[in-house]
């Protein structure tokens, strides 16, 4: 069928929209009408270059909500009209990561970039033939796209899919970092570098931990007023400026844990985050760098000396055919907050308004709606 996406041709570059062709859907696929795709850092970081992308040209987003429109051959458990959330990172559900709790590094995720399906073949191309890669196996960016049922997450008709497109990366990344990666315990100390679209969903999660103190760090005023109003206790501009007020609520300890959700992170974030921790203290890690970018300045000595712990955390350490689930109740609940994520709606023509707005720090999160 015919549809029309948002494609990079080379990196750096910018999203264009275009006509494309899209495959109709083989065994274990689904074909989604879109519903929503949040504009996430990620799919800017393939933009520009930080984050390659395994092929171009790439119909990005990997943050997305549809309804299935068709229902490929022989794929069981699926209908006509079904709604459903994606997981930016497929699930196969039997390799050693899937069968241990741990389906945010299923082996399936070695495609994420790769663009392709499983036997190297695409599902979109351009009107002069050329192959497009997925994004994340989604392109979300695109007004209908086929994805495999290991991506697709069913949910209940009533639920706003623009809200829950959010689930998809931003809701898990953020409030899965708090609770699984950093590992918050009531009473604890926790400081969140970056209150855009993970950090301040990384506030959630470190409260519903039982967190007694958190302190959300932002540059941009607009960010740390949302940070306040979504529940942190304390907010900064800078780290630096955070470091009496922690001292003074840990017995001159440090924080319990830091949160990195900076959209662009560099090696001196970690070490000002590392600095920040207390003796066992850990440091998250949920931002990207540019690929090439290698090192961190820390001092070894206090990494051993002071046991304290730098840990990598991917979609928040979620599984997500249970947390996806399990958020859409805390939403029903009114325990997790959505609908005061999306700070704006764009039209897929507008895709580059959105991102210079997420550059100029306006969004929490903005939302294209089909």
């Amino acid at each position: 069928m015919r549809t029309r996406g948002a494609i990079i041709r080379s990196s750096p570059g910018t999203y264009e929209v275009v006509d494309l062709t899209l495959d109709e859907p083989r065994q274990d696929e689904l074909q989604i009408a879109m519903v929503a795709s949040g504009l996430c850092h990620s799919d800017d970081h393939v933009a520009t270059g930080d984050l390659p992308a395994g092929i171009y040209p790439v119909c990005g987003g990997h943050e997305g909500a549809g309804v299935v429109e068709r229902v490929g051959p022989d794929t069981s458990g699926w209908q006509i009209g079904d709604h459903v959330v994606f997981s930016f990172l497929s699930s196969c559900g039997r390799c050693r990561w899937c069968a241990t709790g741990q389906q945010n590094l299923c082996d399936n995720g070695a495609r994420t970039l790769s663009g392709s399906r499983a036997d190297g073949s695409f599902r979109l191309r351009t009107d002069d033939g050329s192959n497009v890669g997925q994004m994340a196996g989604l392109s979300t960016f695109a007004a209908h796209t086929t994805v495999h049922v290991n991506s697709a997450i069913k949910v209940d008709r009533d639920l706003p899919l623009e809200k829950l497109c959010l689930l998809g990366c931003a809701v898990g990344t953020g409030w899965g970092s708090a609770v699984n990666s950093a590992e918050v315990h009531p009473g604890d100390t926790v400081v969140i570098m970056g209150a855009g679209g993970v950090g301040i969903n990384a506030i959630q999660g470190a409260l519903h931990a039982g967190a007694s103190n958190v302190v959300a760090i932002d540059p941009i005023a607009f960010k740390t007023d949302m940070a306040l109003a979504m529940g942190a206790t304390h907010v900064f501009s800078d780290i630096s400026e955070s470091r009496n007020f922690v001292k003074s609520v840990t017995n001159g300890q440090g924080a319990d844990s830091v949160i990195v959700t900076i959209g662009v992170v560099h090696g001196e974030h970690v070490a000002q985050a590392f600095d920040a921790i207390r003796k066992a203290g850990t440091v998250v890690v949920v931002g990207l760098a540019p690929i090439s970018e290698i090192g961190i300045p820390i001092s070894l000595t206090k990494l051993t000396l002071f046991q304290k712990r730098i840990q990598g955390s991917l979609f928040g350490a979620t599984n997500a055919t249970y947390d996806i689930l399990r958020q859409i109740q805390m939403y029903r609940d009114g325990q997790l907050k959505l609908d005061e994520l999306v700070t704006r709606e764009y039209k897929l023509d507008d895709i580059a308004q959105g991102f210079e707005d997420m550059h100029a720090g306006v969004n929490i999160r903005g939302v294209i709606r089909y």
